[in-house]
């Protein structure tokens, strides 16, 4: 079986992704678009393979684009697609990819629903990554079916494919008890605050103290610019604006403290003040003077923290990364008794549903039946 845009290696997979990363090929995409609807053609019917993921990766679909999916999603919807397209070749025979032939030159035409339950199951049991480091996690799984599903579904909406083969992807939802324990409580948060502040280090003191105290993201915290921290001037005092998911602003308020764990930060770093900085440079760097990356970000956190030893944290054997202090945020607005719906809302959640997994123990135990027991008949032990 061969892939009509390539005879499958690593060079020709690299060349794939160069290729869906060349955005300025895109007008030319809505060009032979715009012909096909005036010549009364399918929209697609000269499309390949690529053209396709290309047009699903950056499909412009709002007239404001900001609102379009952010670098970082389409990034991660890229590396997906292109390794599944290239373990389905390199484990063709494991995976069962019995294509009899090719369809118009066209692997995705010649796909059904039966490959991607069998790549899906392969990827969950047998796959390179289950064998040297054990089994993918729910969350993860739930993320690669979901991202395929999506881009198949596509295919089938917009006439590239005939039938809907995504139904042939088992549901990978994250069941309750599977999801990773993230929730750190106040009494935890105070004590990271207090260890690094007694030991001098302003860094991790102030990342914790923002990511707790405005509940953003890794990825949100990691893009911040000295012009994003701004003067209220309505309020007083300073906030953060925030870019979020979907290219959605949020104005996220700093208490004062806040603000001074910030300055203390870039005077640690050897950054220039606030205020005469430029206003494009990083609010926080590394040591190098970079703004952080996601990635390193969640590895200095987890570093620093595991280099502390046996600190008496309420769960010893919790991961502690940069989202976990967004479920600290949560879970500490709640015991303040604010609103669910203006924590979803701080939280720049879309549904509250997810801010109620963020907060699932805590409901958990609040409406445990202990809690309305009367003195009657037990009240020498309550």
């Amino acid at each position: 079986m061969t892939f009509p845009i390539m005879e499958h290696n690593k060079f020709e997979i690299i060349d794939l992704q160069n290729e869906l990363r060349k955005t300025e090929g895109l007008p030319i995409l809505q060009k032979r678009l715009d012909e096909a609807e005036k010549n009364g053609q399918d929209a697609f019917h000269d499309f390949t393979d690529p053209d396709m993921m290309k047009w699903f990766l950056y499909e412009r679909r709002h007239l404001n684009q900001e609102n379009e999916r952010t670098a970082r999603t389409v990034r991660e919807y890229e590396r997906e697609l292109v390794l599944f397209i290239e373990q389905l070749f390199t484990y063709s025979t494991d995976i069962d990819v019995d294509v009899a032939y090719i369809i118009e030159g066209s692997l995705f035409k010649s796909l059904q629903s039966r490959h991607l339950r069998r790549y899906q199951e392969w990827l969950a049991t047998d796959s390179p990554h289950v064998i040297r480091n054990g089994a993918y996690s729910p969350a993860t799984l739930e993320r690669k079916t979901t991202i395929l599903k999506a881009f198949f579904a596509f295919l089938h909406k917009v006439g590239y494919i005939e039938q809907p083969i995504h139904e042939g992807l088992r549901i990978a939802s994250v069941r309750k008890d599977d999801r990773p324990n993230r929730d750190l409580g106040p009494i935890d948060v105070v004590t990271l605050l207090n260890t690094f502040r007694d030991m001098q280090q302003p860094i991790m003191f102030a990342i914790i103290h923002v990511l707790t105290t405005t509940g953003i993201r890794n990825e949100e915290f990691c893009t911040l610019q000295v012009k994003d921290l701004k003067i209220d001037a309505i309020q007083g005092g300073y906030y953060l604006d925030v870019l979020g998911k979907g290219n959605k602003r949020r104005h996220v308020p700093l208490k004062e403290k806040v603000v001074q764990s910030i300055r203390q930060f870039r005077q640690a770093r050897g950054l220039l003040p606030i205020e005469q900085a430029l206003l494009e440079a990083p609010l926080f760097t590394t040591n190098t003077g970079r703004a952080y990356s996601p990635s390193y970000l969640s590895q200095y956190v987890k570093k620093e923290i595991t280099n502390l030893g046996q600190l008496k944290l309420s769960n010893q054997t919790m991961k502690i990364t940069p989202h976990v202090f967004r479920h600290a945020f949560a879970i500490i607005s709640k015991l303040n008794g604010v609103d669910i719906y203006d924590i979803m809302r701080s939280l720049g959640h879309e549904k509250i549903e997810t801010t109620m997994i963020y907060l699932e123990k805590v409901f958990e135990k609040e409406r445990h039946a202990i809690h309305s027991w009367k003195s009657e008949g037990f009240g020498e032990y309550i």
